[in-house]
């Protein structure tokens, strides 16, 4: 959530903030909002005024008399209004905040103009494209695929987008998860097992709802959500609480399974572990001082490639630009890596700083030394890494001519054997 100060002096700023990530919000009816409580407000303080001063100036009367009975019969009167203005005032609170629910995160001001993914900036490369297997397909063509990466049995247990990992297709996502959790671990990330479910207000506060509700599946009847990605637990840890200044930046890590609707996918896209409504992912996340919080997103970004680098995957980096950055986010960076077999870039992480949003939502706060008064921290996260189409990219990128795949050396020691076979 947005700064409402900031709404209500500078709306042209926000305006133009808005306009560079081609999002479509009434401010108009958010500003109104905003005006309607505050002036009940007003209007609700002013009749507390009243009401205490009756109330003094009932103390002060003898009892019995006529002037106290009137006094009386006045703070009944001014009760009776305080709490039916009392009761309009919360109303147009929870509109206000509702109101302030649709509008973006304002993009930091080094995000590059543009409306579609075709205007994001590459930022870097990295590897050779080339230097791949010269035997490489799309990895659901691979023969025997299917023995170790089973859609069809998935489909009929639960749908599409479901699959079994057999075998060695379970080994390895076990692999790549113990290497992902491994690597950040020394990067300094303490790990965490969160829980898959989040309520509403954990939703919330990291930007899923309203934004994403339709993306998220839901239990009933008690209104849980299955998680998109660790990022929503994780953010929520420190829910409403306030750090010392001396403990940031804390760094967070974390393996969740992660459930997507992926409502609109289609095409190229879905084929085989291309697009998934189940799948596995690490997610890297830091709250950290505002003065630090860019220092910290080029840190993150750093070590989600590192990550890309032991697996010796070529890969990108894309600066976002404002029309494909996302509702929450300040700025964003993509990582994308190379599908020899599909010919074409794959992504796999993104790295981000939503800066207060998230925090305002949250209320997660530090104790400035400075000041001794709370203050919201920046929120950061990037994943580190989703596995499947990490996994497409290791299979068409390392495919020998026997049929196999020859592993990186970072994952050896995790998989147990240097090369994956489909027989």
């Amino acid at each position: 959530m947005i700064d409402p100060k900031l709404l209500r002096e500078s709306p042209d700023l926000v305006r133009a903030a808005i306009a560079k990530k081609h999002l479509d919000v009434d401010l108009d009816a958010v500003l109104a909002a905003d005006a309607a409580w505050r002036g009940k407000l007003q209007e609700v303080e002013s009749l507390r005024a009243a009401q205490k001063a009756a109330n003094t100036a009932m103390a002060a009367l003898p009892k019995g008399t006529p002037e106290f009975v009137a006094k009386v019969a006045e703070m009944r009167a001014v009760s009776a209004s305080v709490k039916e203005r009392e009761g309009q005032l919360k109303e147009l609170e929870e509109r206000f905040n509702q109101a302030m629910l649709t509008v973006p995160n304002l993009p930091h001001a080094s995000v590059p103009e543009g409306r579609t993914p075709e205007d994001n900036v590459v930022f870097s490369t990295h590897g050779d494209c080339a230097a791949v297997s010269a035997h490489a397909v799309p990895h659901w063509e691979i023969s025997g695929f299917e023995r170790l990466f089973d859609f069809n049995r998935g489909a009929k247990v639960t749908g599409a987008g479901f699959p079994f990992y057999v075998g060695d297709g379970a080994r390895i996502v076990r692999a790549l998860l113990r290497y992902f959790l491994e690597e950040n671990g020394r990067a300094g990330y303490v790990e965490v097992n969160p829980p898959v479910l989040v309520n509403a207000a954990s939703a919330t506060a990291t930007g899923q709802l309203p934004d994403k509700e339709g993306q998220m599946y839901e239990t009933t009847p008690d209104h849980l959500y299955a998680v998109p990605t660790a990022e929503v637990p994780l953010t929520n840890f420190f829910r409403d609480e306030i750090l010392e200044e001396s403990a940031l930046p804390v760094y967070r890590c974390a393996y969740t399974p992660c459930f997507r609707r992926e409502a609109g996918s289609y095409g190229k896209d879905v084929r085989g572990l291309n697009r998934l409504h189940q799948f596995d992912k690490v997610e890297m996340l830091k709250w950290v001082h505002p003065s630090q919080s860019y220092v910290e997103l080029d840190k993150l970004r750093d070590d989600a490639e590192r990550l890309l680098r032991g697996l010796g995957l070529p890969y990108r980096v894309l600066l976002m630009c404002g029309g494909d950055l996302g509702f929450v986010q300040s700025k964003k960076y993509d990582l994308e890596v190379w599908s020899a077999g599909q010919k074409r870039w794959l992504e796999v992480s993104s790295c981000s700083n939503f800066e207060t949003f998230q925090a305002r939502r949250a209320q997660i706060r530090f104790r400035s030394r400075e000041s001794g008064r709370p203050e919201l921290v920046h929120t950061l996260n990037g994943s580190g890494l989703a596995v499947p189409r990490v996994l497409a990219a290791l299979l068409e990128n390392n495919l020998q001519a026997d049929g196999r795949v020859k592993l990186p050396e970072a994952l050896v020691p995790h998989f147990g054997r240097e090369y994956l076979s489909f027989a």
